[in-house]
């Protein structure tokens, strides 16, 4: 069994469970904590960064882009339902702003927002070594970034039928797993952003979703309506 090296609010670890879900590769998942650098984690990636996706032939594949990519070759010339597998599909042209699109979430959105949410909100919770609560100015910097992503999200979702363009990519899942960790903790304000509203409801209403929405973290309740498909 292919076997998915994650943590359940890690974004790039979301968007690869939800690729892997659209895609129909079953894979069972093993949860780390990858502020605690532990050797047999850094073994496995010497990055020490998620997700790690151990393949059942032996082939281990790290990172969400590694992964992304693997299987994105694998599905080229395929199509699942009669439409095109949806990770990178389209002419060059289309796929290069999927790719771009991609980097922009797991860089750009992942470094100003999702990454230091995270730390301030989840992995101090969870560190017992920490002395200190969320930064107040830290969290007031990172809310007003989430505002300018945000933005550029219903724009992109106002513009287009999906993110990248008419088909759903792997850019959809990207953002999916960076919105939705960042949504467990209540700190999106949809009302402000109808069309990126509408966008994540349909994402979140896809199959591949419902195991994201199960997820649960000790000690910290996510938003009340995180699971709500009519929020």
């Amino acid at each position: 069994m292919n076997t998915l090296t994650h943590f359940r609010l890690c974004p790039k670890s979301r968007s690869i469970r939800l690729a892997l879900a659209e895609i129909g590769v079953e894979t069972e998942l093993a949860e780390e904590r990858p502020w605690e650098w532990r050797e047999t984690f850094l073994a496995l990636n010497p990055a020490g960064e998620l997700p790690v996706l151990a393949l059942e032939g032996g082939l281990i594949l790290c990172g969400a882009y590694a992964i992304s990519e693997h299987f994105a070759s694998l599905l080229q010339d395929r199509e699942k339902e009669g439409r095109p597998a949806p990770l990178f599909p389209g002419r060059i042209e289309q796929r290069a702003e999927q790719r771009r699109l991609v980097d922009w979430f797991h860089g750009k959105l992942d470094r100003e927002v999702t990454r230091e949410l995270l730390y301030e909100r989840v992995y101090g919770h969870l560190t017992p070594y920490r002395s200190h609560g969320p930064d107040p100015d830290a969290l007031r910097a990172i809310r007003a970034n989430l505002r300018y992503h945000l933005g550029y999200v219903n724009h992109l979702a106002h513009e287009r039928r999906w993110l990248a363009g008419d088909d759903m990519s792997f850019a959809d899942m990207a953002a999916a797993g960076h919105l939705s960790s960042i949504d467990y903790l209540g700190e999106i304000p949809w009302e402000e952003y109808p069309s990126a509203k509408s966008w994540y409801a349909r994402m979140k209403s896809r199959p591949a979703f419902r195991a994201l929405l199960a997820d649960r973290m000790p000690g910290i309740s996510p938003a009340p309506v995180y699971a709500n498909l009519d929020f």
